[in-house]
């Protein structure tokens, strides 16, 4: 198997793995029980570390279109993987959505969940669309910023899992009673499939508005790049 398949395999899974656990965690458990925003946001971060300590070797762990977007425009990778990652990034996420779906019909149908759309994005909450696209902008660049500056800095290799399954963990803090938090297109994509109605409508913006938070980040990250990537040779 050539070293592309494999990258490209790696994200399909990592993807996977994040749209059924956080999403799954959030249709079984719903944010609105007790413990229940905590341990949603919980869920999505841990995902993370887990999928780091997995795949982070063979890919790079992005399981995210903004984050391999990121990694373009910071020429870490190249158009060709760029466009691998996005696409094993999407299918990965209607993969998770499938088995979460398939997971609920087995659980008892759709009184099971208890999101009533598979854990999907909704602009509602935030106000609308203006409102929505704000805070996944906002949320989006804080996290994609984070990644850019503890994968730059080598010394932090052995905790930029942690770091970054932490930050993906409170910005889902914030983001989950107003979007659900996305920051992460596939991660949409793959629930609204199959929710329909609003959820598909609303889809647009949480496609575009973590695009535009990768590229914010990108931008602000370029004006002390230098010094981050220069510290971890400093003794």
């Amino acid at each position: 198997m050539s070293s592309s398949i494999k990258k490209y395999l790696a994200e399909l899974i990592g993807t996977g793995v994040l749209v059924f656990m956080g999403c799954g965690s959030a249709v079984f458990l719903g944010a609105d029980a007790p413990g229940g925003h905590l341990a949603v946001a919980l869920a999505f971060g841990l995902s993370i570390v887990a999928m780091a300590h997995v795949i982070g070797k063979v890919s790079g762990c992005h399981i995210n279109p903004a984050v391999s977007l990121a990694a373009l425009l910071d020429k870490r990778i190249d158009v060709k993987d760029f466009a691998g990652y996005v696409v094993s990034q999407i299918i990965g996420a209607v993969a998770g959505a499938a088995l979460l779906v398939a997971m609920v019909a087995l659980a008892g149908g759709a009184g099971v969940d208890l999101t009533g759309g598979y854990g999907s994005n909704l602009a509602a909450g935030a106000g609308g669309a203006g409102g929505a696209i704000l805070i996944e902008v906002v949320l989006t660049f804080i996290f994609v910023l984070t990644i850019l500056g503890v994968t730059a800095d080598s010394s932090k290799a052995g905790v930029a899992g942690i770091v970054i399954g932490l930050t993906l963990t409170f910005v889902h803090i914030v983001g989950i009673p107003l979007t659900g938090t996305s920051v992460n297109p596939a991660r949409s994509i793959g629930p609204a499939l199959f929710a329909g109605g609003d959820a598909l409508g609303d889809l647009w913006i949480f496609i575009l508005a973590p695009l535009a938070g990768a590229v914010l980040a990108v931008l602000v990250f370029k004006l002390f790049k230098d010094k981050i990537s220069s510290s971890g040779d400093k003794k």
